[in-house]
């Protein structure tokens, strides 16, 4: 593969370091930021209100556009399509953003769009996530760091997917649910409820199978915390009770054991009812 070292263009155009490299078919906007070491592949394409950080690598054929600012060391695989309008009827072209922290992997054909006027505009991603070929988050998601998304796992728009969640291949999640911490999907799941953290889910529609117990200790959870944990589940879904009191408990539970936190987060989103 041929780069070509633009440095002295660069300099003129947007004051960058001589080791950024861009493929000499890549189209790039004079208004784009880009840090050093940033590597543009062949015949990408950077829009206007781009920003990318020190480090990212942008492969062939990759299209990052929008009012989209992504941090350090990202890597944007071939075909990835960055900061792309939202599949909303209602989008009328309103500056609306997408922001990524950095680390993160988006392998071939990802699509990742921004925000829209009805919510707060932004669509955001934190830090090393990992998204596999044909991932999908759509208008408005939070994401935060740490998460996996197999191939094809898709996110309708407003999802928010908290920290070390796992998304199985193909699976879908409906618009406005909550993925909690460490919960882990199957693959083909298909989500139309909140998925507490901790939890396991597989099917069609999906249901709770337990408690990603493997993932916590392989996390650095001690067995106390993983059982402080699995009793919260059982009030969740095997005390008989309601889901306010299990609420209540768990909240109660949670001042003494900091590894109840990721429950607190969870409920003060959660408002689809958790899936069953």
């Amino acid at each position: 593969m041929i780069w070509l070292d633009r440095h002295n263009e660069h300099r003129k155009i947007t004051g960058l370091a001589m080791t950024t490299m861009i493929h000499p078919t890549a189209i790039v906007s004079s208004s784009a930021e880009l840090g050093d070491n940033v590597q543009i592949g062949p015949y990408a394409i950077i829009g206007d209100h781009v920003r990318i950080g020190s480090g990212s690598r942008v492969g062939a054929h990759a299209v990052i556009d929008g009012h989209t600012s992504l941090g350090e060391n990202n890597v944007i695989h071939a075909h990835a399509s960055i900061g792309c309008a939202p599949q909303d009827k209602k989008y009328r072209n309103e500056p609306t953003r997408l922001t990524i922290g950095d680390g993160n992997t988006f392998f071939q054909s990802v699509t990742v769009a921004v925000g829209t006027a009805q919510d707060e505009g932004l669509t955001s991603i934190g830090d090393d996530n990992w998204l596999m070929a044909y991932a999908h988050i759509g208008h408005d998601c939070r994401i935060g760091s740490h998460t996996i998304f197999a191939n094809s796992a898709t996110l309708g728009g407003h999802v928010h997917v908290h920290d070390y969640a796992i998304l199985g291949g193909l699976s879908a999640v409906h618009q406005f649910c909550v993925i909690g911490a460490h919960a882990m999907a199957g693959g083909g799941s298909i989500i139309v409820q909140d998925l507490p953290p901790f939890t396991i889910c597989e099917g069609n529609r999906a249901i709770a199978r337990g408690i990603n117990s493997e993932g916590l200790k392989r996390r650095g959870y001690s067995a106390e915390q993983i059982l402080a944990i699995k009793r919260a589940y059982k009030l969740l879904y095997r005390a008989g009770v309601s889901y306010d009191e299990a609420v209540a408990s768990i909240r109660e539970a949670a001042l003494s054991e900091s590894a109840l936190q990721p429950f607190i987060d969870f409920f003060a989103l959660s408002s689809r009812g958790i899936l069953r």
